[in-house]
């Protein structure tokens, strides 16, 4: 039985879109010759600018739906909705723009007003989506809305969908039971035919996480779910397999063939990726180049026999071997040195085992300088690493460059070395030394088999407030 309240809140917000758009359209006309210049005329009478914006704003709509505003995989996750909305007011707008540029009726009573309207619009839509959020979880909370789920099989995978669901409230789903594994707090059935007879409440979609040996009961539960138009859902008890970039190509004969790539990031996104970086970062050092060479002309004057840079090897893309730039933080004796060729130098070498427990991190490490402390503190140690990324051996946002005894020791490493590595990322805004080794390696791992370019504006932003904050610094 299929479940319509997904359908419903997408209506909900086409029609919360237009209302938002045509309000904040009609307000940047009360705007201009209302309130801020109420002597100027304008060149078109409210009552036609307003049944002109009233027949125009259903392109904007449109536009909002191309890419995907409507869509449950974006209107649930905050930033994806965020960022489409900001894409969606500029393509709107220009739509809009044109639609006046080819039509002879003249649409716009001011050069300002599709300004004021873009800016008033934006506002509106964040304003309005955010109380549809709210909404929703809200009734979420009385059971309106909400999706009866049956799950299916005897894997990890059933623990982890169901762990995942089982807030109803936040979810909008309600596991009615689980065929197979007998997880605490759930009906429990031995067979999907068992779980049929004994359910009162409608079922709207099923989650399969394996294979039955026996074809006839995957066809049983297939044909039911079809028969009945009720959503199925088939995750695979071996996650490691169904990672990244997952696409279905017809082979020969016609055949389907899932095709998995190691990492979402292949083909343009490659390509986009690394424009993006060349542009931003040649901006960036273009701007803080003084500071870049004010640091050095301290680390110069208060050790002139040392290195300014600490240049080490690091693993990048394809297991590929390159020298890091990084201001140097270390006393010059300890400088180069692994930490445990540095804490045995210093006749110190108990402390390697609390760093390494520590997640590679002491709160006062004897081998640091004062201005290292500083540099480290504020992050401007990493600065020079801009550098690596104008080379190529970095990117902006990756898993994190490690030397390779480090990396070499981690078994899924095939699958952080197939994209470059990175300036920042995941483990840097979730908490540097807060967060285990074992912890920041699998944001790396989640990051490369999830990547999207918005994900790295995101990561970015997120970084420059890290930062700011100084948290997490070492």
């Amino acid at each position: 039985m299929k479940n319509n309240a997904s359908l419903v809140f997408a209506l909900f917000l086409v029609l919360g879109d237009f209302a938002a758009l045509l309000s904040a359209f009609l307000s940047a006309y009360v705007l201009r010759f209302k309130i801020l210049d109420p002597e100027v005329i304008a060149t078109v009478p409210a009552r036609h600018y307003a049944y002109a914006i009233l027949g125009t704003m259903p392109l904007w709509i449109v536009v909002h739906s191309l890419i995907g505003l409507y869509s449950y995989s974006v209107y649930t996750k905050r930033f994806a909705e965020l960022g489409r909305l900001f894409i969606g007011s500029l393509l709107g707008i220009l739509t809009v723009i044109g639609y006046d540029f080819f039509t002879a009726t003249r649409l716009f009573p001011g050069r300002l007003v599709p300004i004021y309207g873009l800016l008033i619009g934006f506002g509106f839509l964040i304003i309005f989506r955010t109380f549809a959020r709210m909404l929703r979880r809200n009734l979420f909370r009385v059971g309106f809305g909400v999706s009866n789920v049956l799950v299916i099989g005897n894997t990890t995978a059933t623990e982890g969908i169901v762990d995942f669901i089982r807030d109803t409230k936040t979810s909008g789903q309600l596991v009615l039971g689980v065929v197979g594994k007998n997880i605490p707090g759930f009906n429990h059935y031995n067979s999907f035919t068992e779980a049929l007879e004994s359910l009162r409440r409608p079922i709207h979609s099923i989650i399969q996480t394996e294979l039955y040996g026996d074809q006839a009961k995957n066809n049983e539960i297939l044909k039911y779910a079809q028969e009945n138009h009720i959503a199925y859902r088939f995750i695979p008890g071996n996650t490691d397999l169904f990672v990244g970039n997952i696409a279905v190509e017809l082979f020969a004969g016609g055949l389907p063939v899932i095709v998995v790539h190691q990492t979402a990031l292949v083909g343009w996104g490659r390509i986009v990726k690394r424009i993006f970086d060349l542009i931003t970062t040649s901006i960036l050092l273009f701007f803080i180049w003084p500071i870049l060479l004010l640091i050095a002309l301290i680390l110069k004057l208060s050790d002139p026999r040392s290195p300014v840079f600490l240049r080490q090897v690091r693993l990048t893309r394809f297991n590929r071997e390159f020298r890091v730039f990084k201001f140097r933080t270390h006393i010059s004796k300890y400088n180069g040195l692994s930490p445990e060729e540095a804490f045995k130098k210093m006749g110190k070498p108990k402390l390697i085992t609390a760093y390494r427990a520590n997640g590679d991190y002491l709160p006062n490490d004897p081998r640091v300088s004062r201005i290292g402390r500083f540099l480290r503190r504020t992050s401007l140690d990493e600065l020079p690493q801009l550098f690596n990324v104008l080379a190529g051996d970095l990117s902006l946002v990756g898993p994190r460059a490690l030397v390779p005894y480090e990396l070499n020791a981690y078994a899924k490493r095939h699958a952080i070395l197939s994209v470059k590595s990175g300036l920042t990322g995941l483990a840097q805004i979730s908490g540097r030394k807060d967060i285990s080794f074992e912890e920041r390696r699998k944001l790396d791992i989640y990051y490369v088999q999830n990547w999207s370019f918005w994900s790295d504006i995101v990561i970015l932003l997120k970084t420059i407030r890290v930062v700011l904050l100084g948290q997490g610094a070492k």
